[in-house]
């Protein structure tokens, strides 16, 4: 850990050649489907969500529809996304206090997003980052927390807190959220996590575990 501000400038610069469509993965069209789509992501890949909520929208098309749905029909929808009795109440709960305690609308700080069943930080996050576009978001998600400990960028902490704080203080504010979502792009496509492309991958100048470990497999 200890990038100089040049070379994290030069690792976020070649991640926007790379990826110049930082877009979120998951498939959505309104806010909360966002919010929804990001619980139902939870220990699940995000190519599994996106098959998913086509049909629960359509069967729920409105905020209202999914306030008064049955839990248990819910459940039916997302059961292939695992742990799905906890993801289907928290998404009518969560439908429920969107339209009695925000007036039907997702709201733009991270104290009022965690008061919503199921949304912690890196789902709040995510919100501020994708729909509000707040600068200075920093989605720690699993890809992010693996690929910035290998990069240096942070003290290889696996604590989605303590990641994001540390990348808070080294990321350019308004560059940081996109960047989150070029790492989870990279993690796919080269920094794979029990495969690692080393010798293809365009970072390696700044990677400090490439220069540690040169073509050594990843931990």
């Amino acid at each position: 850990m200890g990038k100089t501000p040049e070379q994290v400038r030069a690792i976020v610069e070649e991640l926007k050649a790379l990826y110049p469509d930082s877009l979120c993965s998951l498939q959505y069209e309104k806010d909360y489907e966002l919010l929804f789509a990001v619980r139902l992501a939870a220990q699940c890949t995000d190519e599994r969500v996106n098959q998913v909520t086509p049909a629960l929208y359509a069967r729920f098309p409105t905020l209202e529809a999914l306030a008064g749905a049955d839990v248990a029909e819910v459940e039916r929808y997302v059961h292939s996304t695992g742990f799905f009795r906890a993801k289907a109440r928290d998404i009518v709960l969560s439908a429920q206090m969107l339209l009695r305690d925000y007036g039907g609308r997702v709201p733009g700080t991270m104290e009022e997003l965690l008061k919503l069943p199921g949304v912690g930080r890196k789902t709040a996050n995510l919100i501020l980052g994708d729909v509000y576009h707040v600068p200075g978001v920093v989605v720690a998600d699993t890809h992010c927390i693996r690929i910035t400990g290998l990069l240096g960028l942070t003290d290889g902490s696996k604590d989605p807190g303590k990641v994001e704080q540390q990348l808070r203080r080294v990321l350019p504010p308004e560059e940081s959220n996109n960047f989150c979502h070029r790492m989870v792009l990279h993690g796919r496509a080269v920094c794979i996590a029990r495969r690692p492309q080393c010798q293809s991958c365009t970072l390696r100048p700044w990677c400090d575990y490439f220069m540690k470990n040169g073509e050594e497999e990843t931990p």
